[in-house]
């Protein structure tokens, strides 16, 4: 098995890093790459979107030729994707005004709508433990200028929220998480990822 994180803003290395750690933790063979190129995605079985800033990565996926690719490979072979922030806000079918106003190019792979900076900016970054389906104890999330879900419809389900907002869903193969797994040193996220694979 093969994973790719999306290598062109953001914390890359620390989803390489989970990544690996899931891998070994839970008894994977595989290894995770940095994806900057379509030669790159074409060797992985999974895609993680890190977080960073939305714009800056929907324009870089496009220049470098890969945001097509991705719509390609999880329409036609379920390629599972993890996007994480700003990669939450990218698998979204539906973005917030600061998504029109700034031309982000959304993936449009998950039937929800996102709050782009629903909890704010950088200095109101925050963690909290949520309650999350699925897992029997709570998970250690950390927010950074966090977005939020503000609904899912169809097929894609709510699983953790924090006040009122949906801060993490499930859509099949592809998972959104306004918070950052990778920061957490709790990879029981990553290892759901990997099921998907």
């Amino acid at each position: 098995m093969r994973i790719g994180v999306i290598g062109v803003q953001g914390d890359v290395s620390e989803h390489v890093d989970a990544l690996r750690r899931a891998m070994r933790d839970f008894g994977y063979s595989g290894d995770a790459i940095p994806v900057r190129k379509p030669s790159d995605l074409a060797q992985v079985h999974g895609l993680t979107i890190p977080g960073g800033e939305s714009t800056t990565i929907s324009k870089l996926l496009v220049r470098l030729g890969l945001f097509d690719e991705i719509v390609r490979r999880v329409r036609e072979e379920n390629m599972p994707i993890l996007g994480t922030c700003a990669g939450c806000i990218l698998l979204a079918k539906e973005g917030d005004v600061q998504v029109g106003k700034t031309e982000t190019r959304l993936l449009s792979l998950m039937d929800m709508a996102v709050d782009r900076n629903a909890f704010g900016r950088q200095r109101e970054s925050f963690e909290a433990d949520l309650a999350v389906d699925g897992l029997d104890a709570p998970f250690h999330a950390v927010f950074i200028r966090a977005p939020g879900i503000l609904r899912t419809w169809g097929p894609c389900r709510a699983l953790a929220r924090y006040g009122d907002r949906i801060v993490l869903a499930r859509q099949g193969h592809l998972i959104g998480s306004a918070f950052h797994p990778e920061l957490s040193g709790d990879l029981r996220i990553h290892r759901w990822f990997l099921e998907t694979v």
